[in-house]
């Protein structure tokens, strides 16, 4: 059954979301800030900017009218940067009262907020009053939009506390190549979304300074402890993250160059400073902030993150990679379930 669905953030992943949904046959609108870029997707039906080879659907419309986006829509899917999102949520909080809508909220951002360590639904809570949506459900798992874009074979999940809401997305999202699973962990969901990004700028580093599988290997397993000590601290459930939302996510972006992430950590490992790593990538890259918000919660609830302390030190207080991982091996031996 079509839907009008409105979609916020013409990024790549929102974008090709936004894309797919048309193609699943729902009535789609894509809100932006740039107007250059609603022109093009109109227009021309490209986003050359975040995905240089798809072509978009000529039944997509993108619009920097928030409103025109919105009206008449019964879900709302929010894919914007997490330092972005309480403004876009409240924002949208204003104009839902307004038109007298009780939208359905789907959000794919992962990160953490600065200062506050809330989640992103906890921010999506906070700003968009409950008489003004239904439920909120998260989607996470791997999914590069490269890759999406292409019809390679996609599993996601859809985690909500409202299972039948989590259903619903399911449904909409589901095709011959993009399988989507229920989850009723949003907390572990969140976490392991949002963790993730600081194991791939991790990985991406040790592959820029010459090392090898082994170590990334070691990398993955040992940074998939930490997010599960911290989710858990918080009351994610632990087999959330053997999951399409921990492990599933935690690979895929820690062990490709479309992962900005990586990307970012590779260009760290080869010798490039932290500013032109950022000013150069275009895009957001959120497991820099992540990094900060994990280390600063690690420590007000005594969770050992070791690596994500480590890459902590390398970001902000720079310290040398090489002098991280050093430091990293010569710690006091311990055991594997520690």
């Amino acid at each position: 059954m079509a839907e009008k669905i409105a979609v916020l953030g013409a990024g790549s992943w929102g974008s090709t979301l936004a894309n797919m949904l048309v193609e699943n046959g729902h009535d789609v609108k894509l809100w932006a800030r740039n107007q250059a870029q609603v022109d093009q997707l109109n227009k021309e039906h490209i986003n050359p900017e975040y995905m240089k080879n798809l072509v978009y659907s000529d039944k997509l419309v993108a619009t920097t009218d928030m409103v025109a986006a919105v009206k008449g829509a019964d879900v709302i899917l929010i894919v914007i940067p997490t330092k972005g999102l309480r403004q876009v949520a409240g924002k949208l909080n204003t104009i839902i009262a307004e038109l007298g809508q009780r939208p359905l909220i789907i959000h794919a951002t992962k990160g953490l907020e600065q200062n506050t360590y809330k989640r992103p639904s906890q921010m999506i809570e906070e700003e968009i009053a409950p008489e003004n949506r239904a439920s909120i459900v998260v989607l996470s798992g791997p999914s590069h939009a490269e890759d999406v874009a292409i019809k390679d074979m996609t599993a996601v999940t859809a985690a909500s506390a409202d299972l039948a809401a989590a259903e619903r997305v399911q449904r909409l999202f589901s095709n011959s190549y993009f399988r989507v699973y229920t989850n009723d962990d949003v907390i572990g969901a969140e976490f392991g979304a949002a963790l993730k990004n600081i194991i791939a700028i991790g990985a991406g580093a040790l592959q820029g300074l010459g090392y090898h599988d082994n170590a990334r290997a070691a990398l993955i397993t040992r940074g998939l402890a930490e997010i599960r000590r911290l989710g858990v601290a918080f009351g994610a459930n632990p087999m959330t993250f053997i999951g399409l939302s921990g492990v599933g996510d935690l690979v895929v972006t820690a062990t490709s160059k479309n992962s900005r992430n990586w990307r970012a950590g590779y260009q760290l490992g080869q010798g490039q400073n932290l500013a032109d790593v950022v000013a150069n990538m275009g895009m957001v890259i959120e497991g820099v902030y992540t990094t900060k918000a994990a280390y600063e919660l690690s420590r007000k609830r005594q969770v050992k993150m070791p690596i994500t302390e480590a890459l902590y030190d390398v970001l902000y207080n720079g310290k040398s990679i090489k002098t991280a991982i050093d430091q990293l091996m010569d710690r006091d031996l311990t055991s594997e379930n520690e």
